[in-house]
């Protein structure tokens, strides 16, 4: 995976590229799909959720370059391989997750899961250095940007205008801009469609 998928997408941060040649996929999707595990393509993880390629986790990562010490939120954390991944890197990790079962599942690995609706992020334990909404969306909730504390990033995967994108923001003077790093091939999540505009 690390030669093959990260390496050439230019995942190069040192501590990003370590974490995930240790945590195992496998042992983050159902029986069922384990030989999956190191396919680059999405893979269904159950309640019509899936958990992204290597890839597209690694260039999100490698660009935010986490460190440790740092608190993280990752929103949509499925089963908890992207948590599990920034833990070992070193940070401190609330993994938010809306599907009970997931959430178990998660649990039962190690991860430390709280439930509740995806697009309201998690601000008990704001503000977060790192947001990572971990699946593609049609729209940034304001909730979830103003969970971040100021200089903190937030990575996911952005579909505009039909096209999906890998993007990284930056909160800053009390604004967000973010720059987009290319396509991406990720599934969406539940809970951010854009608001229907109104016509007449």
């Amino acid at each position: 995976m690390v030669d093959s998928q990260l390496r050439p997408e230019g995942v190069t941060d040192p501590a990003v590229v370590e974490a995930m040649a240790v945590i195992a996929r496998e042992d983050f999707l159902p029986e069922a799909v384990r030989p999956l595990a190191y396919a680059d393509r999405a893979i269904a993880i159950g309640d019509g959720r899936f958990l992204p390629p290597s890839a597209m986790l690694g260039q999100l990562l490698s660009r935010m370059a986490p460190e440790a010490g740092q608190r993280a939120l990752v929103v949509g954390a499925g089963t908890g391989y992207s948590s599990a991944v920034l833990a070992r890197i070193g940070l401190e990790v609330v993994a938010l997750e809306s599907s009970a079962a997931l959430a178990a599942r998660a649990r039962d690995l190690g991860i430390n899961v709280v439930e509740g609706p995806l697009e309201a992020g998690w601000s008990p334990a704001a503000p977060y250095d790192l947001i990572l909404i971990d699946g593609a969306i049609e729209t940034i909730p304001d909730d979830i940007i103003g969970q971040l504390d100021e200089g903190g990033q937030l990575g996911t995967s952005l579909i505009e205008r039909g096209v999906t994108r890998l993007i990284v923001g930056r909160k800053a003077g009390g604004g967000f801009g973010y720059l987009s790093l290319g396509d991406a091939g990720t599934p969406a999540l539940p809970g951010f469609r854009r608001p229907t505009a109104f016509t007449f």
